[in-house]
């Protein structure tokens, strides 16, 4: 329910008095009370002054926060102190305009507190102060009298509802008079320009024809500087903070703009305060609506301490200013100064730039023209000297490089500079600038050495690839037609790659044996290069050698593992398929490390013979072979390829051996050279990896 009890009697007129009526109150109450007037004496602000009943009463009767409200001209509200409450809900409910419906404003209005003990129905009649409001389900409003004159009401907020018990009353009632004592000494701390002194300097304010705003510190309990408060402000200066806030005086700087804090002026209106002079920011851009078209002004910021307050200042750039100092960052950014030399003064000035490209004080003064040249290099005096000479006495325009040595070292300047003459074609000034293009001839000097180094490398790498070919052709000698193996006809194919310099190690053996029999074997060494191929050799022909002495395919495969291994590339691996036919009754015995299976076609079918298991050659010194046999027919094909044939990067491999098994099917011709029409549907872009085919045919039956 809601109660409005008399607290503090009223005078004559009508206004609330300093002291209550007397009152009696518990023992307990009046030591509590006893212990706040004691913390009260360090209390000098309505904002430590909350901070401080919050602390009291939080413990005796769950107290939440503490809200102190006082009254300004034109009978608003605005909250001088807060405690238990974020800054966030401070600045949104921080003026209160003086309308019905709000809980505090009646306290004020009738001199009595306003107790809300029952939010459901308080809800319905006030506009409850939180975000949401019933995070506070009861709460009291106490009116009492400031030190300066002004009306003051003590907001207390809990958590929880439920009334207010009469010990808790008698409490707050000795906190109300305790307040109000303690007020008596406040010198309006909060906001420190009075109500006459603001309207006089706020009419101050608005005749100034600049931009400019007088602050004052908002100090948080902790005695830090949390904000600042706007007490008078020009219609130009809320321009500049952002027109769509409105005036900010009587806001808090935060409030008008949120982002301040990030901006190097907050850390300088902080230091301006604290004695350490004026502050003045760098110049800015700011985009403003002059005679209804927009225009892009130049603005710096000056912050300067009157007192316990501030002024701040926009102090606008005029054109000569700005275009000073875009020559100036033209000069900077593109490593070029002015100079000039008047010659019968015998005068010379130079812009900053200059002195600083010539690593040279300004303290020391520009130096001559004549004079320049001492200034270079050694080697580079003579040229220059001529040439500054040729212009004095001859008038021709100078366009010089030469190098100094400075702090940075060695540096590449250049000195463009014309002689101006008078009506007798006497010279009697010179015009020039000096550039730095120690950059750019860096960068050139780079270039040249990188172009260098490429055609160096393109030249080995081409020797190596030449090496590498031929190395392989000897090796690999490649059949110029079709041959006959155990009454079989094989055909092959080797096609290197296209794309890179370097030749591959993808190998090929088809022989026959002592016994009659066949052996065909396929293979694939990683990398490129004379050290794939030398490995291709070893691997092509000890493979040949083992099987043609009767070592068994799987035998053959583990040996070879065990060469790999023991190479001079440790790392090297290498991927093969062991065939060997048996002519007598058409098997064919295979074994594999790795590598793709063999495809057979057999009356307009192709399938993939199911591979043995098989680990590829040089990644385990235990590696693990089995061998296979498959029945050939009259009529059968058998391919044995490289994966240069079927992969196509970013696909998966078994897109490629699908492809494969089409292409085949779809080109089923038996005539000498039809590999190379299967060739040529397979491999229709560039080939990134070498190709190698062994295409073995059983002659049909007469």
């Amino acid at each position: 329910m809601r109660r409005c009890d008399r607290t503090l009697p009223k005078g004559d007129d009508g206004s609330t008095v300093n002291a209550p009526e007397p009152f009696s109150a518990p023992d307990d109450v009046a030591g509590a009370l006893s212990r706040l007037g004691r913390a009260l004496v360090h209390v000098d602000t309505h904002q430590t002054l909350a901070q401080c009943l919050l602390d009291h009463l939080a413990p005796d009767m769950d107290a939440e926060s503490v809200m102190i409200y006082v009254r300004r001209s034109g009978g608003g509200l605005e909250l001088a102190g807060h405690a238990g409450i974020d800054d966030g809900l401070a600045a949104r409910w921080r003026h209160v305009p003086p309308f019905s419906g709000m809980a505090v404003m009646e306290a004020l209005r009738s001199g009595e507190p306003c107790w809300l003990e029952d939010f459901s129905r308080d809800s319905t009649r006030y506009l409850l102060i939180g975000e949401p409001p019933e995070r506070w389900q009861s709460r009291v409003w106490l009116p009492l009298r400031g030190g300066d004159g002004s009306d003051v009401c003590i907001g207390v907020l809990r958590g929880r509802g439920g009334v207010f018990t009469p010990r808790e009353r008698a409490h707050l009632r000795g906190v109300v008079r305790l307040c109000a004592g303690r007020l008596r000494s406040f010198t309006s701390v909060a906001v420190p320009v009075r109500e006459a002194e603001a309207d006089a300097v706020q009419s101050l304010f608005a005749a100034l024809p600049v931009p400019a705003m007088l602050l004052t510190p908002v100090v948080s309990s902790s005695g830090d500087v949390e904000d600042f408060r706007v007490d008078a402000a020009t219609a130009q200066a809320a321009e500049l903070l952002g027109g769509s806030s409105g005036n900010p005086t009587g806001r808090r700087l935060r409030e008008v703009r949120a982002d301040l804090t990030d901006l190097p002026v907050w850390q300088g209106c902080l230091d301006a305060l604290t004695g350490g002079g004026p502050y003045e920011s760098e110049p800015f851009a700011h985009q403003e609506t002059v005679d209804g078209v927009l225009e892009l002004a130049t603005y710096s910021v000056r912050v300067t301490r009157l007192e316990d307050a501030l002024v701040v200042a926009w102090l606008r750039h005029a054109s000569s200013d700005r275009q000073e100092q875009r020559l100036a960052e033209l000069q900077r950014l593109g490593n070029i100064g002015w100079a000039n030399w008047n010659l019968p003064r015998d005068e010379a000035s130079w812009s900053a730039q200059v002195f600083a490209t010539l690593d040279r004080d300004p303290a020391d003064g520009p130096v001559r023209l004549d004079g320049l040249p001492g200034l270079a290099l050694p080697e580079d005096r003579a040229a220059l000297r001529a040439a500054v000479e040729a212009l004095l006495h001859e008038g021709l325009p100078v366009d010089a490089p030469f190098r100094i040595r400075g702090g940075r070292g060695v540096r590449h300047l250049r000195l463009v500079a014309e002689v101006v003459t008078d009506s007798h074609g006497t010279p009697f000034e010179v015009h020039g600038v000096v550039q730095d293009l120690t950059a750019r001839r860096r960068a050139e000097l780079a270039l040249v050495e990188s172009e260098r180094a490429i055609l160096t490398q393109h030249d080995v790498l081409q020797s190596e690839r030449v090496l590498v070919a031929r190395l392989q052709h000897a090796l690999l000698p490649l059949p110029d037609k079709v041959i006959g193996l155990s009454g079989l006809r094989v055909e092959v194919a080797y096609l290197p790659a296209q794309a890179g310099i370097h030749v591959g190690g993808d190998w090929f053996s088809a022989v026959e044996l002592p016994d009659g029999d066949s052996l065909f074997v396929i293979g694939d060494v990683a990398g490129h290069g004379v050290d794939a191929v030398a490995t291709m050799a070893q691997l092509r022909f000890t493979a040949k050698g083992m099987v043609s002495t009767g070592s068994s395919l799987t035998g053959a495969l583990s040996r070879l593992n065990s060469l790999l291994l023991h190479t001079r590339d440790a790392h090297g691996t290498a991927t093969m398929v062991l065939a060997r036919y048996h002519a007598a009754d058409r098997r064919l015995v295979w074994a594999q490390a790795g590598h793709p299976p063999p495809l057979l076609l057999r009356d307009g079918e192709a399938t993939y013979l199911p591979r043995p298991p098989g680990m590829l050659l040089g990644a385990t010194s235990a590696p693990y072979f089995e061998e296979t046999e498959h029945h050939l027919e009259p009529g059968d094909r058998i391919l044995l390829y490289t994966d240069g044939l079927v992969e196509r990067a970013p696909e998966n491999i078994d897109v490629g051996l699908a492809r494969l098994a089409d292409a085949a099917m779809a080109h089923p011709e038996d005539a000498p050279g039809s590999l190379g029409t299967l060739l040529d549907v397979m491999l229709e872009d560039e080939r990134r990896d070498d190709v190698c085919v062994l295409d073995i045919r059983v002659p049909r039956e007469p």
